[in-house]
């Protein structure tokens, strides 16, 4: 991939000032998949290891725009969306993803910190299931965000894949119902549907707190792999496996919940030389 230029990826989301989520996780995620990475910053987190402490939205027209400069100059092979904290960043993202034609295009329907501050207001949640989901080709809420959004309890896999066929009648292609809140007895499987069938994806699951960034890794370790021409299936599998690669690699910073590492997949670059390839 040295000396061409990579596929392009776009990140919608909010900045995390702990550098463990949003917008920087994503933009560290997309580089080590080997994609440019752009992105339209939707808020201003204060926020540590111990959790957040104050948002700060941008204007709704401001994000919308920020999409159009990148999208109608550099060019995405895949978007995905992050934080979007209220309906008027919800209504300006659907209005400008629709209009430009993003796609594919993944929906990470965040609705609350992993301390469990809120990031989305309540509003807002009627305006992520009717204006984004039906242009998503894949939407990746966890166990909390498919109880939030479909009301159902959501306590093992049976409740996964009703969850994931409730969300697929808001309209997208793809859901994936992740399983990683589930009790830690058992597995952390996630779920896919596309409509007609259910596949599941496993992993170990791996002892340790620091899991900050987890579902932005997956989601944008996906859209990574979409940017790169892989369908979806594939693309999440791959994705998978980064995060999986990603938790084991967990390290403590701060007094609270440390990051999900990424330093797996850059540890052996050598300094004086460019990255690696990513085996396609």
């Amino acid at each position: 991939m040295s000396g061409g230029v990579p596929p392009r990826a776009l990140t919608i989301a909010g900045s995390d000032s702990g550098g463990a989520a949003g917008l920087q996780c994503d933009l560290r995620t997309f580089l080590c998949c080997g994609v440019h990475g752009t992105a339209a910053v939707t808020a201003v987190t204060v926020q540590n290891s111990l959790g957040v402490t104050g948002v700060h939205e941008v204007p709704a027209e401001v994000v919308a725009a920020q999409v159009e400069a990148v999208v109608t100059d550099i060019g995405v092979g895949a978007a995905k969306t992050g934080m979007l904290a209220s309906r008027a960043i919800i209504d300006a993202v659907a209005d400008v993803v629709a209009r430009l034609g993003v796609a594919p295009f993944v929906v990470d329907p965040v609705s609350a910190s992993m301390h469990g501050e809120p990031l989305l207001h309540p509003d807002a949640l009627t305006a992520m299931t009717g204006r984004l989901f039906p242009l998503a080709t894949l939407v990746t809420p966890n166990v909390l965000e498919a109880r939030l959004l479909t009301g159902l309890p959501v306590r093992d896999r049976a409740g996964q894949v009703e969850a994931a066929r409730a969300l697929h009648d808001l309209g997208p292609r793809w859901v994936l119902v992740k399983g990683g809140h589930l009790p830690p007895d058992q597995p952390a499987v996630d779920v896919l549907y596309d409509g007609t069938d259910v596949l599941e994806l496993s992993a170990e699951r791996i002892p340790t707190r620091h899991v900050h960034g987890t579902g932005d890794a997956l989601g944008a370790a996906t859209t990574a792999w979409l940017a790169r021409g892989l369908d979806l299936v594939e693309a999440l599998r791959r994705g998978k496996q980064y995060v999986t690669a990603a938790v084991a690699d967990a390290y403590p910073v701060g007094s609270g919940v440390g990051p999900v590492g990424h330093r797996w997949r850059v540890r052996d670059w050598p300094a004086e030389d460019p990255p690696p390839a990513v085996p396609a």
